[in-house]
């Protein structure tokens, strides 16, 4: 992987501290989204990470809300689906539902519970890694169903949190770390 795309992806993220509460350094990626080039490569280089570590899903799973935006990126280019995952309330049949932790908070996850079949291999995209709290619901969610959960892809990984640790044995590729 050229340094070159990665330190160009690394410029185009803000940060701004104190943001939403006092003490979080927040990783605004919203210039990055902003450029067309710098969004395609953020695809191309999770395609290259799950090929170097041979994921093949069948499925890409997206939490709400960042999830939205590079999952169905990664799934149309793959030319599988795309499962959302979303907060309580706004899928409109029977769901699983799973609580979990946030860096500053906690929350519900849902997904339809008819999304996926037993079996299934997928891989969970987010922007973000913080505490693993999100992923970890997604994860759980995943194997509820039965589908076996290939890997995770995010183009940012904050050190010193442990979300790596928290979804171990899932495996984490990102893009990009910052210190939290």
């Amino acid at each position: 992987m050229s340094d070159e795309r990665i330190n160009r992806l690394r410029e185009a993220v803000r940060t701004v501290p104190d943001f939403p509460v006092e003490g979080i350094m927040f990783r605004d990626i919203t210039p990055l989204l902003a450029d067309g080039t710098l969004l395609s490569m953020v695809t191309n280089l999770f395609i290259e990470r799950m090929e170097e570590v041979g994921w093949m899903p069948d499925m890409i799973i997206g939490p709400e809300a960042r999830g939205f935006i590079f999952g169905p990126l990664l799934a149309s280019r793959l030319e599988i689906g795309f499962i959302p995952v979303r907060k309580p309330g706004k899928l409109p049949d029977s769901t699983r539902v799973v609580e979990y932790t946030l860096e500053y908070g906690t929350n519900r996850l849902e997904m339809h519970e008819d999304a996926l079949a037993s079996g299934q291999k997928v891989v969970i995209v987010d922007d973000l890694l913080a505490t693993g709290g999100t992923v970890a619901a997604c994860i759980e969610l995943c194997e509820q169903a039965g589908a076996e959960v290939a890997g995770s892809l995010f183009l940012i990984e904050l050190d010193g949190l442990k979300g790596r640790d928290v979804i171990s044995p899932v495996q984490v590729q990102s893009l990009l770390r910052f210190p939290a």
